[in-house]
């Protein structure tokens, strides 16, 4: 029977021994030999789960399931297996993603599920984070019905609690989704539980871009899934920003796909998130539409992103009296005005006047923003002690100080 080859990468070298072992499991030996022979020498092949079994020593484990390996009962036994043994991880290679094979194959404690025609260097990648993942001592994979983390799936961690922010500007060019993916990153990094981002500008969301993630799903799986959606199977589908922890809901890859996705699906995925976060952002489109306005009612905070011109005022104004037509509560809405210390011959506190709302949060003009863009690394992790990012961890932490005062309030 064969042995283990091992697999190493710069961060398996630093636990475990610099130890990963891969296998391969697919019964049609043409289709395990093309997997083999995709992911590299340093993969074992196996006609079967049972044979791998003897094979696992306490050494990480990514087991890559084939095709022929997406029915219940080798799921089943997966799912077995997987309960006693925090050192292995599952990946499943199937001809193609099926709501059926999604559900069956995360309930049973597959970590990803991707397609065989689909990039290698994606089932490389999904391989390194499972095995990053049992290399740093993951929690043995939840039995049947409970989510990571200990969530029961359907059920509530925190009580439905999360505080729910939106980002939104009636502009585009504002600075909305920078601030977004740096707010919701600084949370991230003050929060005890989970934190999302969720990028719901479906037709051309950046905040993959700007985090430097290639994500193998979006929100488009959730809304294939959304009759049977629950915390486990939502919460396999978020990709996460290593540096930070931030767990993100991406943008659809092509902007056709908007059309599939309605306010009330938008809704019930943010309704689950509530479950097993700690606070989710929603980063928006630069206009109003059906899923906007669901979100903003949805939403316990409202950021309204305004730049320091005269074009961008006038739309945001007109913004504000859309959402006060619509009887939007004015409590939840906290202007932030972006590139506040730009020279360009408008006042503060004339805007304020104009807008007849106080600026809650003023977020200085600095060429760390753009660099950090280009680079895909956000300016509060690159630049931690900038302007802009000191203003934008101010801005978290008058955020998570209204959560703390609602929860005294309310509790």
């Amino acid at each position: 029977m064969a042995a283990f080859n091992f697999y190493e990468t710069e961060e398996t070298a630093m636990s475990q021994g610099g130890q990963l072992a891969i296998a391969v499991v697919e019964p049609v030996a043409g289709v395990r030999l093309n997997l083999e022979d995709r992911l590299g020498p340093s993969v074992t092949g196996f006609d079967t789960i049972e044979q791998v079994l003897p094979q696992l020593n306490g050494t990480a484990t990514v087991i890559v399931l084939g095709p022929s390996c997406s029915d219940a009962s080798i799921l089943g036994t997966v799912e077995r297996m997987l309960s006693s043994r925090p050192d292995v991880g599952v990946v499943l290679v199937a001809d193609e993603l099926s709501t059926t094979i999604l559900q069956l194959a995360l309930r049973s404690g597959v970590k990803d599920v991707l397609t065989l025609q689909g990039d290698t260097l994606q089932i490389v990648e999904a391989i390194e984070r499972v095995g990053v993942g049992l290399s740093n001592g993951a929690q043995p994979a939840a039995p049947a019905g409970q989510a990571m983390g200990g969530i029961p799936a359907g059920g509530d961690a925190g009580g439905g609690n999360a505080r729910v922010t939106t980002v939104f500007s009636t502009k585009g060019g504002s600075g909305k989704s920078v601030l977004a993916v740096n707010l919701a990153v600084v949370l991230a990094e003050q929060s005890d539980g989970p934190v999302c981002l969720v990028d719901a500008d479906l037709q051309f969301g950046d905040v993959a871009v700007m985090m430097k993630l290639a994500p193998v799903h979006t929100v488009v799986d959730a809304v294939s899934n959304i009759d049977h959606l629950d915390t486990q199977l939502l919460e396999s589908l978020l990709a996460t920003h290593e540096p930070s922890g931030l767990r993100i809901l991406p943008a659809p890859l092509e902007p056709a796909f908007a059309d599939q996705i309605g306010a009330n699906d938008m809704i019930t995925m943010i309704q689950i998130l509530r479950r097993f976060c700690s606070h989710v952002v929603i980063d928006t489109p630069a206009y109003l539409n059906d899923v906007v306005l669901g979100l903003v009612e949805e939403s316990d905070d409202v950021l309204l992103v305004a730049g320091m011109d005269i074009p961008n005022i006038k739309n945001v104004k007109i913004g504000l009296q859309t959402l006060r037509l619509l009887n939007t509560p004015m409590e939840k809405l906290r202007l932030v005005l972006n590139r506040a210390n730009s020279k360009v011959k408008l006042d503060i506190g004339g805007v304020e006047r104009t807008l007849q709302v106080s600026a809650e949060a003023l977020i200085p003009s600095d060429v760390v923003v753009p660099q950090s863009v280009n680079k895909g690394v956000p300016f509060v992790l690159s630049h931690p002690k900038s302007g802009v990012a000191k203003s934008v961890r101010a801005l978290a932490e008058s955020l998570v100080g209204a959560d703390a005062e609602s929860r005294r309030f309310h509790g």
